[in-house]
């Protein structure tokens, strides 16, 4: 993904998240807080983990305020214990409370999705699978969300339905007619030679039908053992390619002896769609 595409979304991102927090105005830090305090905030991981989304977090406080003076102390993709100090914000009070929610919750969901990350990525980093991420995303948040897997040291599988043609069994409308889906890949490589092409298996029967047709570049294991995910690594025989990636009912528990088979990427869709929010909060000193 390029930068001008994460940038232009982060932007966008972070205006709608202000407009819908902010409203007509901040009334609490309005009527609360005097508006000639200043103040500095600190933000701090409570609990161990990945960051992620930390420049996301940097633009909302400038935009709410740009007078504030924001430090940025870790980066994206760094490993984090409790009390480290991610971030400093300097200024005024009634700005810093405006914006501090919503900081809060790009950086808390980004870093939930990069740590864990790192735990599947650890948990197979004895073998030479890789790890992908899914289109099970928050609309909206895609490019950030998979830039989080990517700072939690994954991969990512495709962007949207544009760069690769992902072929799963709604698809197959043909009867497993493998001379009209040979016919169809050709017209696509042709049409379109910078897209890949990857077809999903239920069975054995369908990967060594596939592994017959030309212009594969990826055949999906949906939810296959280990056993027969090792006997279809084994018919692909001395051939690199087309790579298999396996998924479907694996879990971080399993993910491990999956890899073990040989197969060459596994993704999970709970990367983005299910991950807890690291902790994350800022402590506040006041200058009077």
């Amino acid at each position: 993904m390029s930068t001008q595409m994460v940038s232009d979304n982060v932007d966008a991102l972070v205006k709608l998240a202000l407009a819908e927090d902010f409203g007509d105005g901040d009334v609490t830090s309005q009527y609360f807080v005097p508006a000639e305090l200043q103040a500095c905030a600190l933000m701090r991981p409570r609990t161990a983990g990945v960051i992620s989304g930390v420049e996301v977090a940097a633009k909302v406080f400038k935009a709410v305020d740009p007078s504030l003076k924001v430090t940025i102390h870790l980066h994206d993709g760094e490993q984090v214990s409790p009390g480290a100090i991610v971030m400093s914000i300097e200024g005024k009070a009634q700005s810093i409370l405006g914006a501090e929610r919503t900081a809060l919750n790009f950086i808390q969901r980004l870093s939930g999705v990069a740590s864990m990350t790192h735990k599947y990525v650890k948990a197979i980093a004895h073998t030479s699978c890789k790890l992908l991420d899914t289109r099970k995303t928050t609309p909206g948040y895609r490019l950030l969300e998979k830039a989080a897997v990517v700072h939690g040291g994954g991969n990512n599988h495709r962007l949207g339905l544009y760069d690769r043609a992902m072929v799963k069994d709604n698809h197959l409308m043909t009867d497993g007619d493998t001379a009209h889906l040979q016919a169809c890949i050709t017209k696509l490589k042709a049409d379109k030679p910078g897209v890949e092409v990857e077809l999903e298996a239920d069975t054995l029967e369908q990967v060594e039908a596939f592994l017959k047709l030309e212009g594969v570049d990826y055949i999906l294991l949906d939810n296959m053992s280990c056993d027969e995910m090792r006997r279809a690594v084994e018919m692909r025989g001395a051939n690199r390619k087309p790579y298999f990636e396996a998924s479907g009912g694996l879990t971080l528990e399993t993910a491990p002896a999956a890899a073990e088979t040989g197969v060459d990427y596994m993704s999970f869709g709970c990367l983005t769609h299910s991950v807890p929010s690291l902790d994350l909060g800022l402590d506040f000193t006041v200058h009077r």
